[in-house]
């Protein structure tokens, strides 16, 4: 409820909330198992939460099946995105692209250097590894090589 407005969320029907609802999903198989993507983005909101630029609320649903396992994973995020610059589809892919930076950033000191398991703690130690993790890292990725794995 915005603090200014006094309105609560307006009273719908189902019908009018899955018009304001956009949906998109996406289903990847491989390494054994299946990764199912789902976003649900709505404007519904918009003019009734105190939230500086809103302009959709999302939710996010992340489901693995591996090894016949399921495992459902569900997150929620706003963004100041309206839907005249970008649709479910293009948001989703947004989502998944962060993760891809995330994980080639990181992942590579993380485990394939080892950084988690370092026991630095003194000083500049821990930032003069991390700098020369950093500084392997872009040597090696400059020769061409973009699959880090561990050793």
């Amino acid at each position: 409820m915005s603090r200014n407005s006094g309105l609560a969320a307006p009273p719908c029907s189902e019908h009018v909330r899955q018009q304001q609802l956009e949906v998109h999903r996406t289903v990847d198989k491989g390494h054994g198992r299946v990764e199912i993507r789902g976003i649900e983005t709505s404007n519904r909101l918009v003019g009734h939460v105190d939230w500086p630029g809103f302009a959709q609320a999302i939710r996010l649903t992340r489901t693995r099946i591996l090894g016949g396992v399921r495992q459902t994973e569900i997150s929620y995020a706003i963004t100041s995105v309206d839907r005249e610059r970008t649709d479910a589809r293009d948001l989703l892919k947004f989502v998944r692209g962060h993760w891809g930076i995330e994980n080639r950033l990181h992942w590579g000191r993380d485990v394939a250097m080892g950084e988690d398991k370092c026991r630095a703690r003194t000083a500049a130690i821990p930032q003069n590894l991390a700098a020369l993790r950093n500084a392997t890292l872009t040597l090696v990725r400059s020769k061409g090589h973009n699959a880090i794995t561990s050793p």
